[in-house]
C-alpha cells in the first residue's frame, strides 16, 4: 500500500481566530485534503501578530468542518506535558474522529523563546521519543506507568463504560536533522519538514525517513512525508508570487534571527547562505515584513521553490515536490485575499491531481 498524494494548507496560529476558521472552511470548500495549524510563538509580536493556542483553534475548526483532515503541525512537548497532549488529542478525536492528525516537534524556536532545552543533559530526540511513548500509552486506554529521563506518567485504565474514543491517531514527527528524521521513520507514522523545504531537502529527508523505517522493520511506503511550502496564486505570474515573496521573507528572516544552526541543511539544500539572507533579516527587523519582502530577490525566491504564480506554475511546482518524494503538501498561502486564493487553487490546480 502506498500513501495517497495529499494537498493541504498550513497556517500559523498568529491571526484572529475567526479569520483562521474562515480560511479552514474555505479550504474545505475548495477541495483541499487537509488543514494544519502550526503553533506560533511570541517572536511574531515584533511584526504585528499574536501567538494563540493551536490546539484550541483547531478544535473550533473541527466543530465547523465535516470532511477535511485536521492536523497539529506542530505542537511542542517542551510547552505541554505529554499527558496534556494526550488529553487535548482526545478533544480532537471527539470532534474530528479519524480526520485528526497529531504532529509533534521540538520546535527549537519555541525552546529559545521560553528558555527550555538550553544546556540540558537530555536532548530533543529523547524528549520526542518519551513524549510519543507517553501519548500512545495514555490514548490506548490501558493502565499506564512511565518513568523516563525527562517525563513521568501514571494513568489508570479507562473503564469499559467511559464515554470516550479509544485508539491512537497518526503521529508525525517534525525534524530537520537526521536524528529526528530517522526517528520519524522508526517510531512515528511519518515526517513533517519545516518551512523553506525544497525538492532537494525532500530527497534528503526521504533518505533519512526510509533509513529509520528499515531499522525498525517498517515499510517506508506506508509513511507520509509532509512538507511546509510557502505559496500564493494569481492569474498573473508576478502578482501570484507576491504573497510567497512576503512569506518567504518572514521565514528567511526568522531563520537568520532565531535558529541559525538548525536551518543549515534547509538553506544548503536551497543553495542559500546566511550572508545572502542577512539583508532580508535586517529589513524585517528595521521596517517589517513588507520591507523584507522587497529584499527577496527573484533569485532568492527561485531558490526557495515556492508553489507560486499562475495555476500552471503551481501545478508544475507541486509535481516537482511529488517526484522528489513528498506525499503531503502543506501549503502556506500568503498575500491578499487568501480565501480567494484557496478557491483558485481548488478550481484550477487541485483537479489536475484528482485525475
Amino acid at each position: 500500500m502506498t500513501i495517497p498524494f495529499n494537498i493541504g494548507v498550513l497556517q500559523l496560529s498568529m491571526e484572529p481566530v475567526r479569520e483562521t476558521v474562515a480560511m479552514a472552511t474555505a479550504c474545505e470548500q475548495a477541495g483541499f485534503d487537509a488543514f494544519w495549524i502550526a503553533e506560533a510563538y511570541p517572536w511574531w509580536r515584533k511584526h504585528g501578530f499574536e501567538a494563540r493556542s493551536s490546539t484550541a483553534v483547531l478544535a473550533l475548526i473541527a466543530a465547523v468542518t465535516r470532511r477535511i483532515q485536521l492536523g497539529w503541525g506542530i505542537i511542542s512537548p517542551y510547552t505541554r506535558h505529554p499527558v496534556q497532549i494526550a488529553m487535548e488529542a482526545r478533544v480532537m478525536q471527539d470532534l474530528a474522529g479519524d480526520r485528526f492528525m497529531l504532529g509533534l516537534g521540538a520546535s527549537k524556536i519555541f525552546m529559545k523563546e521560553i528558555g527550555e532545552g538550553e544546556g540540558e543533559r537530555v536532548g530533543p530526540a529523547t524528549v520526542m521519543r518519551e513524549s510519543i511513548e507517553i501519548v500512545k500509552g495514555v490514548l490506548q486506554g490501558d493502565a499506564f506507568q512511565y518513568e523516563g529521563k525527562v517525563f513521568q506518567a501514571s494513568v489508570p485504565p479507562l473503564k469499559a463504560d467511559a464515554h470516550t474514543p479509544r485508539g491512537v491517531p497518526p503521529i508525525y514527527v517534525a525534524g530537520t536533522g537526521p536524528v529526528l528524521q530517522k526517528m520519524a521513520g522508526s517510531i512515528g507514522d511519518g515526517l513533517l519538514t519545516a518551512s523553506i523545504t525544497t525538492p532537494a531537502f525532500v530527497r534528503y529527508s526521504r533518505t533519512n525517513l526510509e533509513e529509520g523505517a528499515r531499522r525498525a522493520s517498517k515499510d517506508p511506503a506506508k509513511l507520509i512525508l509532509g512538507s511546509v511550502i510557502v505559496g500564493s496564486i494569481g492569474g498573473d505570474s508576478k502578482k501570484g508570487k507576491e504573497g510567497a515573496r512576503e512569506q518567504a521573507a518572514m521565514y528567511l528572516a526568522n531563520k537568520v534571527q532565531n535558529i541559525k544552526g538548525s536551518a543549515d541543511v534547509l538553506l544548503q539544500s536551497a543553495g542559500l547562505t546566511f550572508e545572502e539572507l542577512q539583508p532580508i533579516a535586517d529589513a524585517m527587523e528595521k521596517d517589517g515584513r513588507k520591507a523584507a519582502a522587497k529584499a527577496v530577490t527573484d533569485e532568492i525566491l527561485r531558490k526557495v521553490c515556492a508553489i507560486a504564480g499562475t495555476p500552471e506554475e503551481c501545478i508544475e511546482r507541486i509535481e516537482e515536490y511529488r517526484a522528489a518524494g513528498c506525499t503531503h503538501i502543506m501549503l502556506e498561502i500568503w498575500g491578499d485575499d487568501r480565501t480567494g486564493q484557496a478557491k483558485l487553487f481548488g478550481d484550477a490546480v487541485l483537479p489536475h491531481f484528482r485525475k
